[in-house]
């Protein structure tokens, strides 16, 4: 007997998972405040316990980062994301406006197509897990190939202990046969009401081109300003380790230093303290080679510690080194390196003054980062305001990482894996993806003003007249004339006026 095609058996699996989970949604539409809540903190609880493990997991399937960390972002997605959502309304009316007499009523999207990286797995699967469900939708995850066990595990285990607090079995699904044309077979099912995507730039496109509503985030092209005022000692002891966070697979890790020259000797050499190599130009040019295929990713060296990547082109560095630095001359297709780099490479470029730094950071995120996040190092205030006024990225972080920071993990913005870049990065939105973001407002809206009398009156018979002979007598070919118009319009005017 010929064996089954994989890309039919994704089809087949992808259409069943929608259709439960658009009939568990439909049970669970009518969960209470204190059902939803409870199913959600006990979803969060297991995946808390489970952070380390799947950790592991996804490191060792997927070859990208370091266990330990991986950890502390599938904590961030599990027990912080709760904290942070857990008294957010979403059922029923959840604002009143007694002024306006206007009702907000919370409702579901429906099911979700969630399409989660390779780069953070499991950690990204759990927070899209969580949002979907306290928001009332049903989800169906769609992990990366090179990550399907561990996302299907991370969702598995948040399903077990959702199910077990009341949750519709259906509700929270992962493919496990993974293919592209199954993933878009779940992204194009007709009840799927919004696709939720993280990833690379070619997954957004995808994802936004089917004709569904859609969150798609993709690359980030963060450069890190580090201005004269800055505390030279803190901002370096962050930047290497940001950079050096979990290999850097983090779309909001830093990937330009851009230094105010008069600082620039100090915070290098603070960096290499901190674990910094600065590499030369025969190292960088065959870090180049590895780190793209012409100018597209190579798969092959994201996630990679600095020995991994020195082995890999032949260079040798100190095996205390955390980061390798480039400094880079220009900003383009010329320079590769000048791009976002998912891997243990830092760029590094000079400038005179805050003004110049403004321009060069400019520069950088318009070379593949627009929209998305930018890093401050500086104690002069007017110069930290005028990075926020005047950059196109929706996340300006200031006097702390970019992995941690854009995220919500030493910030105040609401932790999220799913980070938007907004309009000008191709995006409906510039939020951090939220449970916000996956509920509809209905809005119960009350008469506060009276009609006014002129719409009741419907018109005086002469105009009445005036306008059926406009008519009457309107071209044969389908259309009045433009004094036909304007005297209609003058009339309408008129009763208005009355």
């Amino acid at each position: 007997m010929p064996e089954i095609d994989n890309d039919l058996l994704s089809i087949q699996e992808a259409r069943t998972l929608a259709t439960a989970a658009r009939e568990a949604q439909k049970q669970f539409l009518h969960a209470s405040q204190a059902e939803v809540d409870r199913i959600c903190a006990a979803m969060a609880e297991a995946a808390q316990a489970a952070s380390e493990s799947l950790g592991r997991m996804a490191c060792e399937e997927t070859g990208y980062g370091v266990p330990e960390h991986k950890t502390l972002k599938n904590l961030l997605s599990s027990k912080l994301l709760w904290e942070a959502i857990k008294d957010v309304p979403t059922v029923g009316i959840i604002h009143r406006d007694e002024r306006k007499k206007i009702y907000d009523i919370a409702w579901p999207m429906g099911v979700v197509a969630a399409l989660t990286p390779s780069t953070n797995p499991t950690s990204t699967t759990i927070f899209k897990i969580l949002i979907s469900v306290k928001a009332r939708n049903g989800i169906v995850i769609a992990p990366h190939p090179f990550a399907a066990k561990c996302s299907a595990e991370a969702a598995r285990l948040m399903a077990e202990a959702g199910e077990k607090a009341g949750m519709p079995k259906g509700l929270v699904a992962c493919l496990t046969r993974i293919s592209l044309p199954g993933t878009q077979e779940l992204m194009k099912h007709k009840y799927v009401a919004v696709i939720l995507a993280t990833g690379g730039a070619e997954m957004v496109v995808a994802a936004h081109s089917v004709g569904k509503p859609a969150y798609g985030v993709g690359p980030g092209n963060v450069p890190v300003y580090v201005d004269r005022s800055a505390d030279l000692a803190q901002a370096a002891r962050y930047i290497v380790a940001s950079k050096a966070f979990d290999h850097s697979v983090i779309c909001a890790t830093e990937q330009a230093v851009v230094a105010d020259r008069p600082i620039a000797r100090r915070l290098e050499d603070l960096m290499r303290t901190e674990g910094a190599y600065f590499v030369d130009e025969d190292q960088a040019r065959a870090l180049a080679k590895i780190l793209f295929n012409g100018h597209l990713p190579n798969p092959k060296s994201v996630g990679k510690s600095p020995q991994q990547l020195a082995q890999m082109c032949g260079i040798s560095i100190p095996d205390t080194a955390r980061i390798l630095v480039a400094r880079l001359k220009s900003i383009g297709r010329d320079e590769p390196l000048s791009g976002e780099k998912l891997t243990t490479v830092l760029g590094w470029y000079e400038v005179d003054g805050w003004e110049a730094g403004c321009e060069r950071c400019i520069e950088l995120i318009n070379y593949g980062g627009r929209g998305h996040s930018l890093v401050i190092h500086a104690q002069d205030e007017k110069v930290i305001l005028q990075f926020g006024l005047e950059k196109p990225v929706f996340r300006i972080l200031v006097n702390t990482w970019g992995t941690l920071g854009a995220t919500g993990y030493t910030t105040g913005v609401i932790p999220s894996m799913t980070l938007g870049p907004g309009g000008i990065g191709g995006a409906i939105t510039g939020d951090n993806i939220n449970v916000h973001n996956l509920y509809n407002l209905k809005r119960l809206a009350y008469e506060i003003n009276a009609p006014p009398e002129a719409a009741f009156r419907p018109g005086s018979t002469d105009d009445l007249a005036q306008r059926r002979s406009f008519t009457s007598s309107a071209p044969s070919s389908g259309g009045m004339t433009d004094a036909q118009i304007d005297a209609i319009v003058r009339l309408v005017l008129e009763d208005l006026k009355k």
